[in-house]
């Protein structure tokens, strides 16, 4: 009883000690200044870093320093300025948006956006693209099928919605859409669903204005990306220059094939060395458009290009490559003076190269990684030719295998010089088979780490009776992991005197997700002999032990607590 603190002086010391934690945290906070925006039209949307942060006028609060403004909304020219924010000043900001784009043509469909309760409708809406120049508007724009409507109308196909708030991906996915047809999202449980939507073509018109706003409507129509590409001349012997041009329009991001990323528009002087294909991929909130162009190369050199094997194995744990595969790169070419082959440069006319893989994936998961390699040979007559070979990499990447540790607990007196093999409880083997299983595996992590189990008993016996008590625990706990599958080599065991006292047992008690009944908590003696009659397990050589909480949950947890030793029978029919 002396050593018990009074329950006050346990509360001021916790008080005390939250209260110093929140002094602590209040010092570190970063000082912040404020930016006020004020947008016209008052739909527009402001994105601070990358971040959507709302649509209309608002203030934030940002970090002292320099940060990156945008101010959205489809159907003008985007805002787009690095501001400085001072510490307790606020930043007006006035920003007018100017209408840009012509009217949007059909056919067209319609995409509707519910949003349930848990999500807020000012979330940014972005199309096709993850960049805050793929906005479109908010989703409470696009909610509306009344009389008042608001609506999302886009061209027919595929698109790829992603709503995202204060950096926040609130929910992204594919809508497909038909013409006329009005497919309704809801962002909560991603569920669609389609009706008919003949407003497209009865009220809309031939062409409707990208963005048109009222008191309570909202039509916002995306206009679909289009694009070029020729060669002039298209066919052109090889060392001849040919000129490449492309337009894109409404176009965020462009890419060349061979040259990617590449201007929405523009042109370059190529002098290709085989039959080529260009194709620009242009991308924007209306979707996506590959426009091609071919020029032609007169062939005249063979090669070939293999590998073996074509799929190779990769796996890693942690940070340890476990299993990693390597390939055989064969080549062969006639009619030629100059090859060249990927990662490796200028080549003999034949030849092998052995090549290991790792892919590019760093994330845990599974692994399948297709990587190229392209043998490009030419001559002077003008001939070349290009072979390209895959290796397919298949395997994971899996994180460090967990090791659930859990002390065991068992029943007074148990397992007895009699029955060396009894005592050993349901609830605690299911615990070590859990924590066998996870052994086995992080063992391919660590193939040196071991278990050591460490024996206690509760005090009653003295030292004569409880030193072989303790042994025998070590050894059945020890026995049970061996046939979970746990090398025996990989174990170890000992006793130790042991540490619990009332106080301990008090804390774990208050950390414990499953306590004790009220009932059996108040019997304080018997309740600490029942923690003390445990094995503790440490993972070497990390040194992480077992959690010692009581398996209060346990149906069998009344036989393992109880003070006087149970009855044979009672343990058999828990065993």
């Amino acid at each position: 009883m002396q050593n018990r603190i009074p329950a006050a002086r346990k509360l001021f010391g916790l008080m005390g000690t939250v209260l110093l934690l929140s002094v602590a945290a209040f010092a570190q906070e970063p000082k912040l200044g404020k930016l006020r925006v004020t947008v016209s039209p008052k739909q527009a949307y402001t994105f601070v870093d990358g971040k959507a942060i709302g649509p209309g006028n608002r203030s934030v609060k940002l970090a002292l320093g320099t940060h990156h403004l945008v101010v959205a909304n489809y159907g003008y020219k985007f805002f787009e300025q690095d501001v400085s924010i001072d510490s307790d000043k606020t930043l007006p900001m006035q920003v007018d948006l100017v209408a840009a784009g012509s009217e949007v043509p059909g056919p067209r469909g319609r995409i509707q956006l519910e949003v349930g309760t848990l999500i807020a409708g000012d979330a940014a809406v972005l199309l096709n693209g993850k960049k805050p120049e793929y906005f479109v508007g908010h989703v409470d724009e696009f909610n509306n099928n009344i009389n008042l409507h608001q609506e999302l109308v886009v061209p027919p196909g595929t698109h790829e919605i992603t709503v995202t708030r204060r950096g926040k991906e609130i929910w992204s996915g594919a809508v497909t859409v038909a013409a006329n047809q009005r497919v309704i999202v809801t962002i909560s449980n991603g569920k669609q669903k389609t009706k008919d939507w003949p407003r497209g073509t009865n009220q809309l018109g031939a062409t409707i204005p990208r963005f048109t706003a009222g008191i309570a409507s909202d039509t916002i129509a995306i206009a679909p990306v289009s694009g070029t590409v020729s060669a002039n001349p298209p066919n052109i012997n090889c060392g001849q220059n040919t000129q490449l041009a492309w337009t894109s329009v409404d176009t965020i991001d462009a890419e060349m094939s061979g040259m990617s990323p590449v201007a929405t528009s523009g042109e370059k002087t190529i002098s290709p060395r085989q039959t080529t294909v260009y194709e620009l991929t242009a991308t924007g909130p209306g979707g996506v458009t590959k426009p091609s162009a071919t020029v032609e190369v007169n062939p005249v050199v063979q090669s070939s290009l293999t590998a073996s094997p074509t799929e190779v194995r990769y796996r890693r744990i942690g940070d340890k490559v476990i299993e990693q595969g390597s390939a055989s790169l064969n080549w062969s070419s006639s009619n030629s003076d100059s090859r060249h082959l990927t990662s490796f440069g200028a080549v003999p006319e034949s030849g092998t190269q052995s090549v290991t893989l790792v892919p590019t994936q760093t994330t845990n998961g599974s692994v399948q990684e297709d990587v190229s390699y392209i043998l490009t040979a030419t001559n002077v007559c003008g001939g070349s030719e290009t072979k390209t070979v895959s290796v397919r990499i298949k395997g994971s990447i899996e994180p460090v295998p967990a090791v659930l540790l859990k002390s065991v607990f068992y029943p007074t007196d148990y397992p007895d010089r009699h029955n060396p093999d009894l005592g050993l409880l349901s609830s605690q083997r299911e615990a070590l088979t859990t924590l066998a299983s996870g052994f086995v595996k992080y063992l391919e992590y660590d193939p040196g780490a071991k278990l050591s189990l460490v024996a206690h008993t509760d005090p009653r016996g003295g030292p004569k009776f409880n030193a072989p008590l303790s042994l025998r625990r070590a050894e059945l706990t020890k026995q049970f992991l061996i046939s979970q599958g746990v090398p025996q080599e990989k174990i170890e065991t000992r006793t130790e005197g042991n540490v619990l006292d009332q106080q301990n047992v008090a804390q774990l008690e208050a950390e414990n997700p499953n306590p004790l009944p009220a009932d059996r908590a108040a019997q304080k003696t018997s309740t600490l002999f029942a923690y003390q009659r445990r094995v503790d397990i440490v993972l070497t050589p990390t040194n992480a032990k077992s959690v010692r909480f009581y398996p209060a949950a346990a149906s069998d947890f009344p036989v393992l607590w109880q003070r006087p030793k149970p009855a044979r029978s009672a343990v058999e029919r828990d065993q």
